[in-house]
């Protein structure tokens, strides 16, 4: 397995327990001050307080430290912020990973802590419980919440003077996210990680007669289409193909499809969806509609050249990663016979928001960097193509879609008939809304539901109220102070 194979099959198993959303809740910071209880209690509680408009002024406020000697930035990994760093400054794509790395970058120091993302969160404690030099680092989606909803930890980026119209073409979800509960706005991403449906185009043709993406998309367009249509492919295979790749896999996509918050009033919501996602599940699983692969493992990948499987939930940073292993990389059994539809349900998997540290003493370099990233379209368009990436710029990635711009032709090359696959990621991308949804407790909450489905519901047979019951359990043990009745 390669090294970005490692990295992301690391970052996307605490991602697949996490349904690849908002927040870790079984781990908050604590503080002293009555804002920090007023907005945990306020997130608990699924509560979104919109807030009144930031202007973008442009100024930093006087309680920002600036004119520090060293710029430090930190993450989980360098798959991202090197690359992000020599946009910024106009630096090499090629060497900066190893200037970086031998401090060669005047003035700025990157600490990679070389663990998957679910480990930095321990890393940036210790940083914080240390006093050690920090002024930017890097937030995964499923614990964001935890350092953004502590102003001990977290900056408003109003007080770099930046507001509503910096960052007025980002995409509506990924800005939820950044936000705390009470609207404020302390974390924003350079990328959108919307997902699709990535199939076998030679498959489909054959077992259900679809020919192009949107023949494709008709016969999967909701979740109940998308079993009849693994029966059929089941049934045309003589049972050797599978339509989905794994029950996780699936779950990315499900979960985006929640109506209400997890927790409640502090309690925690078992409703229709949940035992929605389970019967859908268990028809795909009965049927043979799913693989019994897990994520991550060989089989998974090897199920996309092999016939075993039909098709993979992927988002924007897989397409170039565990997907194009599932294919036997360039030159494989299956590639170039890809295509890719919306699928039964829009959804986003993965993501990383910025943050600044408040005690930060570069305030003009973090503002700096945070609009390079984020903001400004021409360095946008340039990291989009040159890294390649899909920015969190619904402009800039119009733009760059309506050009038919080929960001890397390896990813490309694996889709039928030359097929623009940002162009369909697009269209989930902008239709994803997570407005109060998001909860501090996200990540543990889900992570025991698929865990409770999959081996209670699915391999152990058992009943849907045994399956509550067992849920039940594993969230009182993963997240305490929650009312589970």
């Amino acid at each position: 397995m390669n090294t970005l194979k490692k990295t992301l099959a690391l970052v996307a198993t605490l991602a697949m327990a996490a349904t690849a959303f908002a927040s870790c809740g079984d781990d908050e910071s604590s503080s002293s001050s009555s804002k920090e209880t007023t907005t945990k209690e306020a997130a608990s509680e699924g509560e979104t307080t919109t807030g009144a408009p930031e202007e973008s002024t442009g100024e930093i406020d006087a309680s920002v430290k600036t004119g520090g000697d060293t710029f430090t930035v930190a993450a989980w990994n360098a798959d991202d912020v090197p690359t992000l760093i020599a946009q910024w400054k106009g630096l090499s794509y090629d060497t900066i990973k190893d200037d970086l790395a031998d401090d060669k970058v005047d003035g700025i120091h990157f600490i990679s802590f070389g663990v998957g993302g679910g480990d930095a969160s321990e890393r940036y404690d210790q940083l914080f419980n240390d006093g050690g030099d920090l002024d930017v680092y890097f937030c995964e989606a499923d614990w964001a919440l935890k350092y953004i909803n502590d102003d001990s930890k977290t900056l408003a980026l109003s007080k770099l003077g930046l507001g509503d119209s910096d960052f007025a073409n980002i995409y509506k979800y990924t800005d939820e996210i950044g936000k705390d509960s009470n609207g404020v706005r302390k974390g924003v991403s350079w990328q959108a990680a919307a997902g699709g449906f990535a199939y076998r185009a030679d498959l489909a043709k054959d077992y259900l007669g679809a020919s192009t993406p949107a023949e494709m998309q008709a016969k999967v367009a909701d979740w109940d289409k998308f079993v009849e249509a693994a029966k059929t492919v089941q049934d045309k295979s003589s049972g050797k193909t599978a339509l989905a790749d794994t029950v996780g896999g699936m779950w990315q996509a499900f979960a985006c499809g929640r109506t209400q918050p997890w927790v409640v009033d502090n309690k925690l919501v078992i409703d229709d969806f949940c035992q929605n996602f389970a019967d859908t599940a268990k028809a795909l699983w009965d049927c043979g509609g799913v693989t019994k692969n897990s994520q991550w493992t060989d089989e998974w990948t090897a199920a996309g050249s092999n016939d075993a499987c039909m098709g993979y939930f992927v988002s924007t940073w897989g397409f170039g990663g565990f997907f194009l292993d599932a294919a036997g990389g360039e030159g494989g059994a299956t590639y170039g016979k890809w295509n890719v539809c919306q699928g039964p349900q829009a959804f986003f998997w993965g993501g990383t928001w910025i943050v600044v540290n408040p005690a930060t003493d570069n305030g003009e370099e973090a503002r700096d960097f945070i609009i390079s990233a984020t903001s400004d379209e021409a360095q946008m368009s340039a990291y989009a193509k040159n890294k390649p990436e899909y920015v969190n710029n619904t402009k800039v990635m119009d733009d760059l879609i309506s050009a038919n711009t080929v960001f890397n032709e390896k990813i490309s090359n694996n889709f039928a008939d030359k097929q623009n696959y940002f162009a369909e990621l697009a269209n989930n991308a902008k239709t994803i809304n997570f407005n109060g949804l998001i909860t501090p407790y996200d990540a543990a909450v889900k992570g025991e539901f698929l865990n409770a489905v999959t081996d209670e519901y699915l391999k152990g047979g058992k009943s849907w109220d045994d399956t509550v019951v067992t849920f039940k359990k594993k969230v009182v043990e993963a997240v305490p102070g929650i009312t589970v009745e």
